[in-house]
């Protein structure tokens, strides 16, 4: 017996397997099997080591990191309060007091909350590791047009994943901190947040604005293969910004603050995406273009 109960025969078997795939030779179901099983096992192993080493740093990741967004010395706050004294509007940019505190209203809350934040931190780290171990069990039963369409992509779909958690702390967990603690419904009422609900927010925005950047290398994806094209995405862009407000709706807090702060650069990327496939589309014409002339002659 071995780790994950795999025999070194096993693993000499899932070699086998990655050079029959990379020779092109087909495999059987159960190779097929036996492939994704050490696909899913090498990015369980990812995950739960980068997920130890953040468990580790986790009170200080939690201080450090994650409560940055509700102090009003954020880098976000501060950057925005030098914008409004340029344009003279310091009152109306500075924060001063983001006005809440977090308790913890179950004894284990606070253990689950450090196992959500390990997980959550642990998969964006991991994120590059996982995605590549799953293009390697995918592209062997790819066509050749198709391996050559999202040839390159990997790091891609990595980088925009990493931007969109990016994007999410820096602009959109501030912003939408700030609104709720500003906003009151009656002056009676105390701001009073659960550790849980903070978390599950800050979750929610790191993950799911990292999974809506891919917006780019989906529509490149699909360009390339033929699917759709710069014509039909310009057609449905009305239709693609009001998916858009759907989606920023329900990865965002139900406030317009936020929904407006993720719809702007969803709409970029919905742009920059047609710009892409414009230019995929040019070259796939002129390649295929290229070969019926060689064949001709």
């Amino acid at each position: 017996g071995s780790i994950f109960g795999a025999t070194p025969y096993d693993r000499r078997t899932a070699r086998g397997t990655v050079r029959m795939a990379a020779q092109g030779k087909e495999m059987s179901f159960l190779e097929h099997l036996e492939e994704l099983r050490w696909t899913l096992v090498r990015s369980a192993f990812a995950l739960v080591a980068c997920m130890v080493g953040v468990f580790f740093w986790i009170e200080d990741i939690y201080d450090g990191f994650v409560m940055g967004p509700s102090r009003s010395d954020f880098i976000t706050y501060r950057a925005l309060c030098t914008l409004g004294r340029r344009l003279g509007m310091e009152d109306a940019f500075c924060v001063t007091d983001m006005k809440f505190n977090l308790f913890s209203n179950s004894p284990q809350q606070e253990f689950m909350m450090s196992f959500s934040l390990s997980f959550t931190f642990g998969l964006i780290l991991a994120s590059p590791i996982i995605i590549w171990q799953f293009w390697r069990f995918v592209a062997p039963g790819l066509k050749p047009a198709e391996r050559s369409a999202v040839r390159g992509t990997v790091f891609f779909v990595a980088l925009l994943f990493l931007l969109g958690a990016a994007f999410a702390y820096w602009v959109l967990a501030p912003m939408s901190l700030q609104f709720f603690s500003t906003y009151s419904l009656s002056p009676d009422i105390q701001k009073i947040w659960t550790l849980d609900s903070y978390v599950g927010i800050f979750n929610s925005f790191l993950l799911w604005t990292g999974v809506a950047f891919e917006l780019p290398v989906i529509m490149v994806f699909l360009a390339r293969i033929g699917i759709v094209g710069p014509a039909f995405l310009r057609k449905y862009r009305k239709h693609a910004f009001v998916v858009i407000l759907i989606v920023a709706a329900i990865i965002t807090p139900p406030d317009v603050v936020s929904q407006v702060i993720v719809t702007v650069p969803l709409v970029g990327l919905y742009e920059i995406s047609i710009f892409l496939a414009a230019r995929t589309e040019r070259r796939r014409l002129a390649a295929e273009t290229a070969t019926s002339t060689a064949i001709a002659r």
